[in-house]
C-alpha cells in the first residue's frame, strides 16, 4: 500500500509541477491525488473507523485554511472594487527606474506582509502598467515584483500561504515569526534591489500616453477611503484576534468580512441596484479564484494520507540520516520549491517533523517560513505570485530564470546566510 501511495503522490506532484507543459489544471491533479489517495488508504488499511476519523481531522484541518483564504481573498476583492488601492498607488511619481524599482519593491515589501503575495503582485503590477510604457521594461519590474511580494510574505502569518499555514498549525506565532525573519526576507529583497539599481543606472521611465478612464468609477473619495482602511484594518487585526481570544484565525477573519459587509450594505443602501452591484460582497464573492481553494483542499487532502500513514515521518528519518544538517534540510526545501507549488512542501514538512521534536517557534519553523516562501521565487512557477505575473505580463518561463532567476537565488542565499548568523547570536 505504501509504495502505491507513493507512486499516485509522485506522479500527482509531477503533473502539478508541469501544469502548463501538459495542459492539464493542476486543480484537477490536486484533486485526483486526494480521491485516489483516501480510496487507496480506506480500501487497504482494513480498519474503516480509523480512516474515517483521519479523514475528519483532515477535514477539520484544511476547512481552517480554505476558511481563512476565502475571507482574505473576498475582504480584498472588495477593497479593489471600490479602487481601495488607489490610495497606494496614485502616491507613486518618479521618472528614475532605479528610484522606480526601490520605490515599488518596498512597498509590494510591506503590502504583501500586510495583504498577501499574491493579492499584492497583481496590484502591483496593474500599477506598473500605468507608469511604464515599454513592456520589456514592465517585465523587469515584473520580476522583481515577485521577489519582493513572496520575501514580504514571507515575515508575516498573513503575507503568505505557507505561512499562514504555518501559523494556523501551531508551528509559530505572529511576533515570532515577525522578529526572527523579518531581517533574513529584508536581506532577500535588498541584494537583488542593489544589484538592479546598478544595472539600470541611468535609465529613465518612460510613462504610457494618458489616456481617460472610462466605465467603473461609481466610488466616491470618502467610499475609497473608508473601504480601504475597514478592509486594512479588518487583516490586521486577524493576528490580534487570534492572541486576545484563541480562536483559530479564520474565526476572525470571518468575523472581519462580516463587519465589512455589513459597512458596505449600509454605504450603498442609497444607490440604485446597478450602482451597486459590483460593490457588494456577493459580487466580490464571484470574483475570487475558487481554482485556488479548491487546489489548497486538493493537495492539503492528498499530503494527509502521507501524513497518517506515516510516510512522510519516515522521509524526515532518510532527510536526517543523509544530509545531517537541519538548515541545509530546510535550504534543499525552498530549493525545491522553485520547481514545485510550496504549498504541498510545507504540508508535507508538517507531517514529517512533529511539535514535540521541534517546538513552537524553534529554528525549523521559522527557517521554514522563510525558504518556502522566498524560495518560490527562483523560478516563475515557483510560487503563486509568480504564476499571476506570468499571466498578467506574459512573462516566458525561460525569460523569468535567465533575468531574475539568479538575482532572486543569491538573494534566497544571503537571506538564509542572515536567518543562520543572527539565530545563532540570538540563542547562544
Amino acid at each position: 500500500m505504501l509504495t502505491l501511495l507513493v507512486v499516485i503522490f509522485v506522479v500527482a506532484y509531477a503533473a502539478i509541477a508541469l501544469e502548463h507543459s501538459i495542459g492539464v489544471n493542476k486543480t484537477a491533479s490536486a484533486l485526483i491525488a486526494a480521491g485516489s489517495l483516501w480510496t487507496v488508504y480506506a480500501m487497504m488499511s482494513g480498519n474503516h473507523d480509523l480512516v474515517g476519523a483521519d479523514l475528519s481531522e483532515s477535514l477539520a484541518a484544511t476547512a481552517q485554511v480554505v476558511f481563512f483564504l476565502m475571507g482574505a481573498m473576498t475582504i480584498v476583492e472588495v477593497v479593489d472594487a471600490h479602487n481601495g488601492f488607489e490610495v497606494i498607488t496614485s502616491r507613486i511619481r518618479t521618472n528614475s527606474q532605479p528610484a522606480l524599482m526601490w520605490l515599488i519593491g518596498f512597498v509590494t515589501f510591506f503590502l504583501s506582509a500586510v495583504l498577501d503575495n499574491l493579492t499584492t503582485t497583481i496590484v502591483m503590477i496593474s500599477l506598473t502598467k500605468k507608469l511604464i510604457d515599454n513592456h520589456e521594461d514592465r517585465l523587469f519590474f515584473a520580476g522583481m515584483i515577485v521577489v519582493a511580494a513572496n520575501a514580504g510574505g514571507a515575515w508575516s502569518p498573513i503575507g503568505d500561504v505557507t505561512t499562514t499555514m504555518l501559523w494556523i498549525g501551531g508551528q509559530i506565532t505572529t511576533l515570532a515569526i515577525m522578529e526572527g525573519v523579518f531581517l533574513a526576507a529584508l536581506a532577500n529583497l535588498l541584494v537583488p534591489l542593489l544589484v538592479t539599481s546598478y544595472m539600470l543606472q541611468g535609465r529613465v521611465v518612460a510613462p504610457p500616453p494618458s489616456t481617460e478612464q472610462h466605465g467603473h468609477r461609481a466610488t466616491s473619495e470618502f467610499d475609497r477611503n473608508l473601504m480601504f482602511a475597514l478592509g486594512i484594518g479588518c487583516l490586521v487585526a486577524v493576528p490580534v484576534f487570534k492572541t486576545v481570544t484563541h480562536l483559530p484565525p479564520f474565526m476572525g477573519m470571518l468575523f472581519g468580512l462580516g463587519i465589512l459587509w455589513l459597512v458596505g450594505e449600509i454605504l450603498h443602501r442609497g444607490k440604485t441596484e446597478k450602482e451597486k452591484e459590483r460593490l457588494t460582497l456577493v459580487h466580490a464573492l464571484m470574483r475570487i479564484d475558487m481554482s485556488s481553494v479548491i487546489f489548497f483542499i486538493g493537495i492539503l487532502l492528498a499530503v494527509a494520507t502521507l501524513e497518517h500513514t506515516h510516510i512522510l515521518s519516515a522521509l524526515a528519518g532518510w532527510f536526517g540520516e543523509t544530509i545531517g544538517r537541519l538548515d541545509l534540510i530546510v535550504i534543499v526545501i525552498g530549493l525545491i520549491s522553485a520547481v514545485v507549488d510550496n504549498v504541498p512542501l510545507v504540508a508535507a514538512s508538517m507531517g514529517m517533523f512533529s511539535l514535540e521534536q521541534h517546538p513552537q517557534d524553534s529554528f525549523l519553523w521559522e527557517f521554514l517560513a522563510y525558504c518556502a516562501g522566498t524560495g518560490g521565487s527562483i523560478l516563475i512557477i515557483g510560487s503563486a505570485a509568480g504564476v499571476a505575473a506570468m499571466g498578467l505580463e506574459k512573462i516566458h518561463f525561460f525569460w523569468y530564470a535567465r533575468r531574475i532567476g539568479g538575482l532572486a537565488l543569491i538573494g534566497y542565499l544571503a537571506g538564509a546566510l542572515v536567518y543562520i548568523v543572527q539565530y545563532r547570536l540570538t540563542h547562544v
